[in-house]
């Protein structure tokens, strides 16, 4: 069953048919940042603390046109950082899945615009983590401290979300379910569901699809703690950043092969454009996995290096 606002849960649970056309997807989104936030912000702090990372630094201008800094502890501009991501990961997000749905966006490009579903990961990650750069580079702190320290946050922010993925039903599944291939251990509604209610009003026939949501926050959950465990690594600035990417990369080719999504021919390569970008995220991963696999003379000057 999926219980695309907020009104569908109220109503199974209460009986209640309250009109409240509050999204799911969109609560489990802001629960998202704000956990992915706490997060960031707490290694910020532990960094900023151990002599890691420095203050945060901008360029104002004050009465008269005179120039001066203001500093302030790096933990501080998380939630400005945090909302500056966030919409520009929203962007990155719609523009991803209208390419990846050219014909769907030719016939209705206004609906699909301003549709409720139909997000691209990637392209939220791409347009997001350019967003944040930029927005790091104003308070001129270096980039690879700051990637290392968001890394677990962005991990831990998308298990949540695809939480909300699952619950809605906003047609992230999978392929048809093979039954004769789950083991008899497993529960059926883990191997296959037919998210009834779901936002697409799709009818989906028995045994029903692989709920690919809930194998992306199980994997989201366990690449996160291992980059919790990883993130005070005596490596070079960067490393742990690096490790994520492969990570994401991985885990997200991995659910490709029973996800449903567009195929296109790509250089006589038949592929989806999640697969594309997830080859792409673990190869330039393990190039900087192999350049910064080299314990650092010094964390403190590791960071002032970056």
């Amino acid at each position: 069953m999926s219980y695309p606002y907020l009104s569908d849960v109220i109503k199974a649970v209460t009986g209640l048919d309250v009109p409240i056309p509050i999204a799911m997807f969109g609560l489990f989104v802001a629960c998202a940042m704000l956990a992915a936030g706490a997060n960031f912000g707490a290694e910020l702090r532990r960094m900023h603390e151990a002599g890691q990372l420095g203050s945060a630094r901008r360029q104002v201008k004050g009465q008269g046109g005179v120039l001066s800094f203001i500093e302030t502890p790096p933990q501080e501009i998380v939630t400005n950082f945090t909302l500056v991501v966030a919409f520009a990961g929203i962007v990155g997000a719609r523009i991803f899945h209208i390419l990846e749905h050219l014909d769907e966006f030719a016939i209705a490009p206004w609906g699909m615009i301003f549709s409720r579903s139909g997000l691209s990961v990637f392209g939220g990650l791409i347009f997001g983590a350019i967003a944040g750069l930029i927005f790091i580079r104003r308070w001129q702190l270096p980039a690879r401290p700051l990637l290392d320290a968001v890394a677990p946050a962005m991990m831990l922010g998308y298990a949540i979300g695809r939480i909300g993925c699952q619950v809605s039903g906003d047609g992230d599944w999978g392929h048809e379910a093979n039954m004769l291939l789950k083991p008899d251990w497993l529960p059926s509604w883990l191997w296959a569901q037919t998210y009834d209610n779901n936002i697409f009003g799709v009818l989906i026939p028995a045994p029903g699809v692989y709920p690919t949501p809930i194998y992306e926050t199980l994997m989201a959950l366990a690449c996160f703690g291992l980059l919790w465990a990883l993130r005070k690594h005596p490596f070079r600035t960067g490393w742990l950043f690096s490790v994520y990417v492969v990570l994401a990369g991985a885990e997200r080719l991995l659910i490709e092969q029973i996800r449903v999504n567009p195929v296109f021919n790509v250089g006589g390569v038949q592929a989806t454009q999640a697969e594309l970008i997830a080859v792409a995220l673990i190869v330039f991963g393990t190039l900087g996995l192999g350049l910064l696999s080299r314990r650092a003379q010094g964390r403190s000057a590791a960071v002032q290096a970056s």
